[in-house]
């Protein structure tokens, strides 16, 4: 149905449309047509809706007496595989049936017969009724008007905000301020938390995985229910938004994380990391860089020499247990390489390298030009590949290293030096074979000794 604009003085919650929900609500219920005989060799996770070897023409008379009737046959043609015969539309389904420990004739898994069931007819129900109302759910959506863009704009513009004239399931609560966060889903409440002025607008893909939702419940961004009894969507398990599997594909590129959603700063991607904690730039890189730079440039072999591991997992458990608050002054330790030790370790467990898997070869190709000029363009070219919050951590680290060298002659820290530690720890050839592999670590080391000679001109 579609959403009208009107000229509110506030903004009115969406209103979820129930028709999936009654749909889901008058689909035919399940009917077992159990077998009165006793059958040999039934599989011991099948119950007495196994009917053994039996004729398609057998199984259709069998079910003929109501819709949602099933049993299960074993193939005549292919004895060993079995058949979920299920009446649905006055006719006879057939479905080839699998179990792994769990059944299923598709993607989902039930515990059940009965389960499996009960959503392949919900499913089928929905799909018949409501095909073209499907087909169109993601037209008009409501998240592009309730979603993180709207709300994080002036209060000015909220009168613009569309209104949907569906009647409520129910009475319409009262228009108080009391109520209005109860009537918010999670989504909009997430959409009216502004971000800092000061803060990068990086954009981030949700992270999708596929959820099964307890009781009813409804897509956050077309506000259709969500059919099925198990796996009846995807959730973003950064930011939590609930939508349909096909809605998911429309979704914007506009994540959100939760801090209760992102557990840990190591092995976190890096774009996840500054949204979740609303930084131009991962808090373990700043706090790491700034303590080095005040009690360690002139430290011999900086970065080349290694801390010792154990307590380089202690500051990486610190970080992942406190954030910003860990403490990593000298104080806590006392040897800089410690704290070298687990800048490079975060930059090494990144899951998408900082140098990432898509720029990775026009990088390398970069590399293997000789003329300067034409390298640095090429480079430059290659920077722009970079998500948003990539580029800004590698610019940051860039300047970092650079005066790292402007003190070469007490750390013994050359570019190059830098490169040939840093080259593998923030680039990771993606799936090469390994004689590939190992030819690119000389071109690695070439493309961080550039970009910390020309960081002022690359960014």
């Amino acid at each position: 149905m579609a959403l009208n604009v009107f000229d509110h003085d506030e903004y009115r919650p969406p209103v979820w449309k129930s028709y999936l929900y009654q749909l889901q609500q008058e689909a035919p219920h399940p009917r077992r047509v159990t077998c009165t005989s006793e059958v040999e060799n039934r599989p011991k996770y099948y119950g007495r809706e196994f009917h053994g070897m039996i004729s398609r023409e057998e199984a259709d008379q069998l079910l003929s007496q109501a819709e949602g009737s099933y049993l299960i046959r074993e193939s005549q043609r292919q004895p060993g595989t079995y058949t979920l015969a299920l009446r649905f539309g006055n006719q006879t389904r057939n479905f080839r049936l699998y179990h792994d420990g769990k059944h299923f004739v598709g993607e989902k898994r039930f515990e059940s017969i009965h389960d499996l069931v009960t959503d392949g007819l919900i499913t089928l129900y929905i799909e018949t009724k409501a095909a073209e109302y499907i087909a169109k759910m993601t037209i008009n959506p409501i998240y592009e008007h309730v979603g993180y863009t709207t709300l994080n704009q002036e209060p000015t513009l909220k009168k613009h905000l569309p209104h949907s004239h569906e009647e409520p399931d129910g009475p319409t609560p009262a228009k108080d301020d009391h109520n209005t966060e109860e009537r918010l889903t999670s989504l909009v409440r997430r959409a009216t938390l502004r971000e800092s002025d000061l803060a990068p607008k990086y954009e981030k893909v949700h992270n999708f995985k596929v959820h099964t939702f307890r009781g009813p419940h409804w897509c956050e961004y077309c506000a259709n229910f969500m059919w099925g009894l198990i796996a009846q969507g995807v959730k973003c398990a950064d930011c939590g938004l609930n939508v349909h599997k096909q809605c998911s594909k429309v979704v914007p590129n506009d994540c959100q994380p939760d801090l209760r959603h992102v557990k840990k700063v190591y092995s976190c991607d890096l774009t996840t990391l500054v949204k979740a904690h609303n930084t131009k730039r991962p808090m373990v890189v700043d706090m790491c860089i700034q303590e080095i730079e005040a009690r360690g440039l002139q430290s011999e072999g900086l970065y080349r020499i290694s801390g010792f591991s154990e307590l380089i997992e202690d500051v990486k458990l610190a970080f992942d247990r406190d954030g910003e608050k860990a403490d990593i002054s000298s104080n806590a330790y006392e040897d800089i390489n410690i704290i070298t030790g687990a800048l490079k370790l975060y930059f090494r467990e990144l899951p998408i390298p900082l140098i990432t898997y898509d720029a990775y070869p026009r990088f390398i190709e970069a590399a293997k030009i000789t003329d300067p000029e034409k390298r640095l363009e090429a480079l430059h070219e290659a920077l722009k590949l970079l998500p948003p919050a990539h580029c800004e951590t590698l610019r940051y680290l860039m300047g970092h290293l650079k005066r790292v060298t402007q003190y070469e002659k007490e750390n013994l820290m050359t570019s190059e030096n830098l490169g040939i530690v840093f080259g593998p720890t923030l680039m990771r050839a993606p799936e090469l074979d390994a004689m590939t592999a190992l030819n690119d670590i000389r071109y690695q080391r070439l493309v961080v000794e550039s970009l910390i000679t020309n960081e002022d001109v690359l960014f």
